[in-house]
């Protein structure tokens, strides 16, 4: 057995509310390993009427009512999980577009745990829009979670909303994570940054896009200046997962355009984080990790 030895690691997750996210799969995973998770989160709601999805359907299957309900839920869930299984976790609930709010989501993991040695930068803020006026872009049109029209034409709130999230926060994280290391005269630290497969570009989600891709820019930056002090920095870029808004037409699409036909599972992504912020990932820094089934690869044929 390969033991990653992260039992007793402090690990911080950000967006881990929705059960079947990347993040609340990966604060389980890390969990499972012995970690103690501290669970950032932040309650969203959306304002889509049925008539913008070309589906009807109920909240309790996979599609956009799904998964907006999944996402304005609170950590509760997945910390219960976690602690059915012998875990330990605690969360807090923040608006990282707020910059003041991540020195006290340090703090508070720190109260809770003590200081932080692996940093999950997994929250993100979605919105598709796009360059095109009016109602934009028609389904199929590269939007891939989006069963109806893309009705947002790109704005200042739009890019900046993104950034905010995707990137400065991230950033933000990443600096104060590296500052208290510093302070504490820390040997042993992880950064892992969560991504998009087509982060280089994609009509119908431009924002969300470009954010991600300065995100990885941010990234292997931070790997060259933090490897000298112990910090290990890497990028996961996950292909369509099923973390609830993919509803049955929508996965039958892509399904065909991925070489191991079949949509991505957030476990899939957690594993990967797992291994990177483990020892047999000691040596391994400022990479991108594409996690997609071959989903872009195949296009690219």
């Amino acid at each position: 057995m390969i033991d990653p030895g992260l039992k007793g690691r402090v690990a911080l997750v950000t967006g881990g509310n929705n059960p079947h996210g990347i993040g609340a799969a990966t604060a389980k995973a890390l969990a499972a390993q012995g970690a103690v998770v501290f669970i950032h989160y932040l309650r969203q709601s959306f304002d889509v009427s049925p008539s913008s999805t070309h589906e009807s359907r109920a909240e309790d299957a996979p599609g956009l009512p799904f998964y907006f309900a999944m996402q304005a839920k609170s950590a509760d869930e997945v910390i219960q999980a976690i602690r059915d299984q012998g875990g330990q976790a605690e969360s807090w609930e923040a608006d990282l577009a707020g910059s003041a709010v991540i020195p006290e989501l340090f703090d508070r993991a720190e109260q809770a745990f003590g200081p932080v040695e692996i940093l999950v930068n997994n929250a993100a803020e979605y919105r598709a829009d796009t360059f095109l006026p009016g109602t934009g872009l028609e389904r199929g049109d590269r939007a891939l979670w989006a069963e109806g029209p893309v009705t947002c034409t790109v704005t200042a709130d739009s890019c900046d909303r993104h950034f905010a999230v995707n990137t400065r926060a991230a950033a933000l994280m990443t600096a104060e994570f590296t500052r208290r290391y510093l302070e504490r005269e820390q040997r042993w630290g992880r950064i892992i940054s969560v991504s998009a497969d087509c982060s280089w570009g994609s009509p119908g989600e431009i924002s969300y896009r470009a954010s991600k891709y300065a995100l990885e820019s941010y990234s292997r930056s931070a790997a060259a200046e933090l490897g000298p002090f112990g910090i290990t920095v890497n990028i996961v870029s996950p292909g369509p997962v099923q973390t609830g808004y993919i509803g049955p037409e929508i996965e039958r699409e892509l399904i065909a355009q991925i070489p191991l036909r079949r949509v991505g599972r957030p476990e899939d992504i957690a594993d990967v984080i797992v291994f990177l912020a483990s020892e047999q990932a000691s040596w391994v820094t400022g990479q991108l990790l594409v996690v997609h089934g071959g989903h872009r690869m195949a296009q690219g044929l």
